[in-house]
């Protein structure tokens, strides 16, 4: 499995570089911030898997972060809504690790803390979301995905398909009618960590699509400029979209 991507924001630059020092040391890539503003800019352009927002910034606060993450419908801010999310704050601030958890937080921790504490409840955050995403079948409308089956059908029946086809799929899936950038999909999809030529993705994509295609539906739809995403039936009118070819 490739190593979990993590969003740390914190201001204090002897925590962050503490912690961004163990987490990589763990095997996690770290993404860091110190402000509202630029967290706000890698989860735009970043896909992390689990994100740490310490509640006082410079610039606001990470509960409101928080609540910018949850609100998102994933398309027109590009944030993912299910983005798992660990807390961090200050002893005796009950009311806030209260608001927190009101807000969507995954888990809170409490400083000081001891990093192997921290450590844990991460890994106990990134699997429980994993066991959500792999477990039960995905429907949407008359398509359905088995995860654990590698299995998808239309109305019923059964569509071949390769196994990158299957994980393209599947990734698209996880947030249906998120939009997934070219660089995200060839990133978690084929493991390519810098941007490189689309005509892998674009090729399979359109492949999916034909496999798909029932009754007129459509539901792998290319986002021109942007990259793919699912929709439930005929392609929404007045969205920027195309079909995958």
């Amino acid at each position: 499995m490739d190593p979990a991507t993590l969003l740390l924001v914190e201001d204090d630059p002897v925590i962050r570089l503490f912690l961004a020092d163990n987490l990589t040391a763990d095997g996690y890539d770290v993404l860091v911030a110190e402000t509202v503003h630029d967290a706000g800019r890698l989860l735009e352009r970043s896909r992390p898997d689990l994100a740490v927002f310490d509640v006082h910034l410079p610039d606001g606060s990470g509960l409101d972060l928080l609540r910018r993450v949850r609100a998102s419908d994933g398309l027109a801010s590009r944030l993912d809504p299910t983005l798992p999310v660990v807390m961090l704050s200050g002893a005796g601030e009950e009311l806030d690790r209260v608001r927190g958890l009101e807000r969507g937080a995954d888990d809170y921790v409490v400083k000081p803390f001891a990093y192997p504490e921290l450590r844990l409840r991460i890994e106990a955050v990134l699997r429980r979301a994993r066991t959500r995403v792999q477990l039960g079948t995905l429907r949407i409308g008359s398509l359905e995905i088995d995860p654990a089956g590698r299995a998808a059908s239309v109305r019923g029946q059964r569509v071949e398909l390769a196994a990158k086809e299957f994980a393209l799929l599947r990734t698209l899936a996880s947030a249906p009618s998120r939009v997934f950038t070219k660089e995200e999909l060839l990133r978690d999809v084929w493991g390519f960590r810098a941007a490189g030529s689309t005509r892998t993705l674009d090729s399979h994509a359109c492949r999916l699509r034909q496999k798909l295609r029932a009754d007129g539906d459509e539901f792998v739809v290319n986002v021109w400029g942007v990259g793919y995403r699912l929709v439930d039936g005929p392609a929404p009118s007045g969205f920027p979209a195309r079909s995958a070819s």
